[in-house]
């Protein structure tokens, strides 16, 4: 296999809590009593539901908790929606305004959250953004090594559906848009068919990196509270396990 795709070895800042690699150099994250646990998958698989529900449940069980999304950041959102407005913009360039938008979150939002002792609950993570340049066949050693500012979550759970049933939610509820169909690269001759060449390769991606970065995968088929449920559960004896300080805790 050529180098220029393996992932780059896991250093020891790959440890769950600690920065991938080189890190952000002015912002050390040692002993950092706060937790970031990320929800991943593709679009339509009940994520942004997921994180309500836990916010609340965590919330009564007393932990502080902040949310946190793809392209939230105040000083990207703007950009990025102007940009997919316009439809032209190329791969690379996607990929950089993404990675802003991410590093903008971590340093304002996910780390500061982490050194109150806050949980950190992430609608997506950096998962996304591989799983996304790696369709569009960007170098894969590249775009890890670009995130090497990126933190190791504690606990990162993968909803796992099937193409099949992904489509017919997708149709059932809000349709299908240019970019979560893959339009821009021209993978079929209808929005129909391109959604199921781009999702269906989007999958394949996540699949592979459910090894690579030790995903919790959870079955996205089935009802909202049985996921909740079983969500809850890992949660549960992480935390207890983790030993969260009673001070990071509300009362």
């Amino acid at each position: 296999m050529n180098s220029s795709t393996n992932p780059p070895e896991p250093t020891e800042g790959s440890r769950a809590g600690h920065y991938y690699s080189y890190g952000i150099p002015y912002l050390s994250i040692d002993n950092y009593p706060g937790k970031l646990i990320a929800i991943e998958g593709t679009d339509g698989v009940g994520r942004s539901t997921q994180i309500r529900l836990l916010r609340e449940w965590l919330e009564i069980q007393g932990y502080g908790v902040i949310e946190t999304g793809w392209t939230r950041s105040e000083l990207m959102q703007p950009t990025i929606e102007v940009a997919k407005g316009s439809n032209t913009l190329n791969k690379l360039t996607f990929v950089l305004l993404y990675a802003t938008d991410f590093a903008d979150r971590l340093e304002k939002e996910i780390i500061p959250a982490l050194k109150a002792g806050f949980i950190v609950l992430s609608d997506r993570y950096i998962f996304t953004a591989l799983a996304r340049a790696g369709v569009r066949g960007v170098d894969r050693a590249w775009i890890r090594n670009l995130y090497g500012f990126g933190i190791a979550p504690h606990l990162v759970f993968y909803l796992r559906i099937d193409e099949k049933t992904l489509i017919r939610r997708v149709l059932q509820s809000r349709g299908m848009d240019y970019w979560e169909s893959g339009m821009d690269l021209k993978l079929g001759d209808d929005i129909y068919e391109s959604f199921r060449a781009y999702q269906k390769a989007l999958l394949k991606e996540y699949g592979s990196m459910a090894d690579e970065f030790g995903f919790r995968v959870l079955d996205a088929r089935r009802k909202v509270e049985v996921i909740q449920d079983e969500l809850r559960r890992q949660i549960a004896g992480f935390l207890a396990e983790a030993d969260v300080p009673a001070a990071v805790r509300t009362e």
